[in-house]
């Protein structure tokens, strides 16, 4: 024992560039912060102090951002004694799940939509009981969701900066504990949130072993598991190469499920219907940034050099994917599971240029990425607002002639929709174009063509949409559509206006994606 301990200390200290990772350092202790405050304040103070807390947190960490993009040398920074990298890519992803995160943290601290906010009071109360009915007319909210939250953005945030595997998969353990218990917080529809919860765990655990188990044999595969080794390795070893195989498919498993990327998405429409709205705006833009930024990292550092063969392989996934998304779309009578599966047929779309390899393919998904982040985000405060005496009316029955009960709220939802199917003058469209232009550069012309055709299709259940608000009687006991707050109505025109920027002046983000590559 003494002489390791004698070795230990003659090991050099790691470097660590505390300006690189100050974002990541700053979210997480505020979160480990807001713990405190959650255990020591009265409960009367902890909803202000919270919220004042974690929007500090946001704008410090992105004040942060800023100085060390401004300071970075032009291929980046690895430190962390080379378990984190921080290049042009992850100060992009870095930004925009700042930014998201904010708008998620408005949707989420908002208490005019519903009483209280749309958390429990008390989690430990049964649903359906007479103490569950009581509680959902109080005013108090749950404020434990603030910490949760942090906690989530910054697993997120070092997912997409990790440059090994076991970095990896402990920041997805950090991204994806806080969401399996933020989804089963909804004030109403207490059961079901609560079974979406209990799927987003079973699978979820099911995901990471999968993840860990592939991370084990490229372990044994490349004796490292450190991207940059792995890549080395694939370039020429005597090992068994089935140890790279299956190690690569279990590992693309695991990231797959996160994205929600069919046929990895059964979990998607049970929970983004049965959680919180503004905890499935969160987990639908961001962790969809996150998941896709972890994807790419690992693609284009360590397997870039054996995409021949893999390649075949995710292109059969994103076909799934797309025909998945866009076929069982059809078939939804509820808003939030229709914008679920548009999410799988979107993740089918991303992994088109996931898997181009190129320059363009990697600036052209995070362009696509941020697009589809902020448009989901004003989405489902939208979705929020539309109220019956049971809470929030998602069927899709009780929009008919929303247009003529709340004009402004049906012409913002029309908006997002069009911009969820890619039509013109909307950051979707721009971001389809720039992912398929990507993949038809590096010869996926086939592919391209399905993803064309997908499209065309999915845009057939977001017209529907419209036609029923539009061209519909309303029914006179039909839901109402309540005045949001002021953090809601921030959230919504946030999403609302960077959806129309990118669609009309997309040039400096498509710059800012496309300033440089991965560094490991």
């Amino acid at each position: 024992m003494t002489d390791l301990l004698a070795q230990a200390q003659r090991l050099p200290a790691p470097e660590i560039d505390y300006l690189a990772v100050a974002p990541i350092l700053i979210v997480l202790g505020a979160a480990c912060l807001s713990v405190l405050v959650e255990a020591f304040l009265p409960k009367a103070q902890r909803w202000s102090t919270q919220v004042v807390l974690t929007l500090l947190t946001l704008a410090f960490a992105g004040a942060s951002l800023i100085a060390h993009a401004n300071d970075a040398l032009p291929q980046g920074v690895v430190t962390l004694a080379g378990t984190v990298a921080v290049d042009k890519p992850v100060i992009f992803l870095w930004a925009t799940l700042l930014v998201l995160g904010l708008g998620s943290v408005l949707l989420i601290a908002d208490r005019s939509v519903e009483p209280g906010g749309a958390f429990v009071a008390e989690a430990s109360v049964l649903p359906g009981t007479k103490q569950d009915r009581a509680q959902a007319n109080r005013f108090g909210m749950q404020t434990e969701v603030f910490p949760l939250t942090l906690f989530a953005l910054g697993g997120m945030m070092v997912f997409v900066a990790a440059n090994d595997l076991l970095t990896m998969f402990i920041a997805l353990e950090v991204l994806s504990l806080p969401l399996y218990l933020m989804c089963g917080l909804a004030r109403r529809r207490r059961l079901l949130s609560q079974e979406a919860a209990v799927k987003y765990f079973l699978l979820g655990a099911f995901a990471s072993a999968f993840f860990l188990y592939g991370v084990a044999l490229l372990y044994g595969y490349a004796g490292s598991v450190k991207l940059a080794d792995i890549a080395a390795a694939t370039s020429g070893t005597d090992r068994s190469d089935t140890l790279l195989y299956a190690g690569f498919g279990l590992l693309v498993v695991g990231l797959l499920f996160k994205a929600s990327v069919g046929p990895f998405h059964a979990w998607t429409p049970d929970v983004y219907q049965g959680s919180p709205t503004p905890i499935t705006a969160f987990m639908a833009a961001c962790t969809k940034v996150a998941a896709f930024g972890g994807i790419l990292r690992v693609l284009f550092v360590a397997f870039e050099r054996s995409s021949w063969e893999w390649n075949g392989v995710l292109w059969a996934v994103a076909i799934a994917s797309m025909v998945i998304g866009a076929v069982l779309g059809l078939t939804q009578t509820d808003v939030k599971r229709m914008i679920a599966y548009s999410s799988v047929a979107h993740a089918g779309f991303l992994l088109v240029g996931s898997i181009s390899l190129s320059q363009e393919g990697l600036s052209g998904t995070m362009f696509y990425l941020m697009a589809y982040g902020f448009t989901t985000i004003a989405a489902f405060g939208v979705v929020s607002l539309v109220r019956n005496a049971d809470g929030e009316a998602t069927h899709l029955s009780q929009w008919a002639g929303l247009a003529k009960r709340s004009p402004v709220t049906a012409a913002v939802f029309t908006f997002l929709l069009l911009a969820l199917a890619g039509i013109p003058l909307t950051s979707g469209f721009i971001g389809k174009f720039v992912v398929f232009a990507a993949a038809l550069e590096s010869g996926m012309a086939p592919l391209v063509v399905v993803a064309l055709v997908a499209s065309a299709v999915a845009a057939f259940f977001y017209l529907r949409v419209i036609v029923l608000m539009y061209f519909s009687e309303p029914a006179a006991d039909g839901p109402t559509v309540s005045v949001p707050g002021a953090m809601t109505t921030i959230a919504i025109t946030m999403g609302a206006a960077i959806t129309l920027v990118l669609g009309v002046w997309p040039a400096f983000a498509l710059d800012w994606a496309g300033a440089g590559g991965f560094i490991f």
